[in-house]
């Protein structure tokens, strides 16, 4: 599976995965699917509210956070300003207020564009403050997960971010609001070992790579031959890792069907 984007050129693209043409307004009216392969091309945090979320309904909340150098890693303020100044945004995740078939909703979204998703101290609160809102609101969480792991030009800055995000999940489970993930290609490293697999129910776009270390890593370890589909949406679901692999054209449906089933259901304490 190839994880670069589509070489675009005027009026068409090519497929990242099969390499077949595909016609640009063909490949945004399928929710830039493949539909030759099927292959599911990654989003912007911006285009996945908008594909997902009631037209108008998203509320744009700690957009005035952003990241520092406490380290004073090399390059990092250089990199970091050039990821702000590209992606028009201050950090890989996007976090906030929307609604789902008139069901009002916390929302968070990672953006792989943006240094990789990476999960810095910028990317950690706005998943703690998404988890903390759904359950003072009651409102059910909706985390939208795209990262290849923790940012390591803040060092342990960045790693705490995942014992504090799995304690803002354990505070929505313990008030009984519900927290759905979605994986999408790729749900890696740290994210994937924090609040991304703790959620109530986690579903996954088809072939979003998943797992905790990179395939050439995991050969390093001496794990073995390992199967043709490792490391994918689909092998986690048939581990049990996952509760359902859905394709993006169904998965509004799929949350609304979600909400609608499992919100409302606060315990006070």
């Amino acid at each position: 599976m190839s994880n670069r984007e589509p070489n675009k050129a005027e009026g068409f693209l090519q497929c990242a995965n099969c390499k077949k043409i595909i016609f640009s307004v063909d490949f945004e009216q399928n929710l830039s699917v493949c539909p030759y392969c099927g292959h599911h091309h990654r989003l912007s945090a911006s285009k996945r509210i908008e594909i997902t979320f009631d037209p108008g309904s998203f509320r744009e909340l700690d957009q005035e956070l952003s990241s520092l150098n406490p380290l004073d890693f090399p390059e990092y303020a250089e990199k970091l300003a050039s990821a702000v100044e590209k992606q028009q945004t201050n950090d890989s995740m996007t976090s906030g207020l929307a609604a789902l078939d008139g069901i009002p909703v916390c929302v968070a979204v990672s953006d792989f564009n943006f240094m990789g998703g990476s999960m810095g101290a910028v990317n950690g609160e706005k998943i703690t403050r998404t988890l903390e809102r759904a359950a003072d609101s009651g409102n059910p969480a909706i985390i939208f997960c795209a990262s290849g792991g923790a940012r390591m030009q803040e060092g342990l800055l960045s790693l705490m971010q995942m014992a504090k995000t799995t304690a803002a999940a354990q505070r929505c489970s313990k008030l009984g609001v519900p927290y759905f993930a979605v994986f999408s290609d790729p749900t890696m490293a740290g994210v994937l070992a924090s609040y991304a697999s703790v959620a109530d129910v986690i579903l996954a776009e088809p072939k979003a790579l998943v797992g905790f270390a990179g395939l050439r890593v995991s050969k390093q370890a001496g794990v073995g031959k390992v199967p043709d589909d490792f490391q994918t949406a689909e092998f986690a679901l048939h581990h049990g890792m996952i509760d359902r692999v859905v394709p993006r054209k169904e998965m509004r449906a799929t949350l609304i069907q979600l909400t609608k089933m499992l919100g409302g259901f606060k315990t006070h304490v």
